[in-house]
């Protein structure tokens, strides 16, 4: 049977064109104002450049240490991946291969802690944090991330095991493999399509917070890249032209890899709903 080109379909579309330009207006809003001179951006925003002031991103480049920054945002975004991707997966694999009723319960612990807000624990986070140690302190935010990020993390390592066949890992203890050796050789390879998913995803979130980095990281060679850019804007005085070249600049790394891999956002997706 024939799919008609119907009405309806027309409208679906239209509304769906609309609504894609709806979502893009900022994107314009920050571009075409990177763009521009101080003054212009104030007398008026919503035009486009007058004269292409491609030295904003010059001089943003230069006032934010970028490479620095850069740095230290992509040493937090991948170690922060690593411990969440090995931890939570293999804690993810016991919840589900642990038939206890203590594994539910410890699941859906993780799962209830997804909801709650980090403004009501930001508080005793920080004083424990530093009596820990914690502060000022890479890795410090790493493990911080660790415990943010796993209960969204396991949840989805946890819904894609279960579809996992349970018979290819007797089959490798019968041939004399160890319950570790099964994870990583076995059940983890299989993993691939998820793993990939909640890298992107955590990615995302971790590259482009400010909240928790803001309250964890206080010496300036330790900055990211949303913490640096914030300091374009002072108490007297905002430099809009340098900020909005800075947010460019600190958002083309991630678009690169969010296009790079969008792909595999689809194919975890559609294997966790048939698996």
């Amino acid at each position: 049977m024939e799919n008609k080109y119907t009405s309806r379909t027309f409208l679906m579309e239209v509304f769906g064109i609309i609504l894609g330009l709806l979502f893009l207006i900022p994107f314009y809003y920050v571009i075409s104002n990177s763009l521009k001179s101080f003054s212009e951006i104030l007398t008026n925003t919503s035009a486009l450049p007058s004269a292409f002031h491609f030295e904003n991103y010059l001089n943003a480049f230069e006032k934010l240490s970028f490479l620095k920054v850069f740095s230290n945002s992509l040493l937090v975004t991948i170690a922060s991946n690593i411990v969440l991707v090995v931890f939570c997966s293999m804690a993810a694999y016991m919840l589900v291969r642990t038939k206890k009723k203590i594994s539910n319960i410890i699941f859906m612990a993780f799962v209830a802690a997804m909801i709650i807000p980090f403004q009501s624990i930001m508080i005793p986070l920080i004083k424990t944090a530093s009596s820990l140690h914690l502060l000022n302190s890479i890795w410090g935010l790493v493990f911080m991330y660790l415990g943010f990020g796993s209960g969204m993390t396991i949840f989805l390592y946890h819904g894609f095991i279960k579809g996992i066949p349970v018979e290819l890992e007797e089959a490798a203890i019968i041939d004399g493999c160890s319950r570790f050796g099964v994870f990583w050789r076995i059940v983890f390879p299989l993993l691939k399509p998820i793993t990939v998913t909640i890298i992107i995803l955590n990615s995302l979130w971790i590259w482009n917070d400010y909240l928790l980095p803001s309250l964890v990281l206080q010496n300036p060679e330790l900055r990211t890249i949303p913490l640096a850019t914030f300091f374009f804007f002072g108490q007297y005085t905002k430099q809009w032209d340098l900020a909005l070249a800075a947010l460019m600049i600190g958002i083309i790394p991630l678009l690169i890899f969010f296009f790079s891999m969008q792909k595999h956002i689809i194919q975890g997706i559609t294997s966790g709903s048939i698996k």
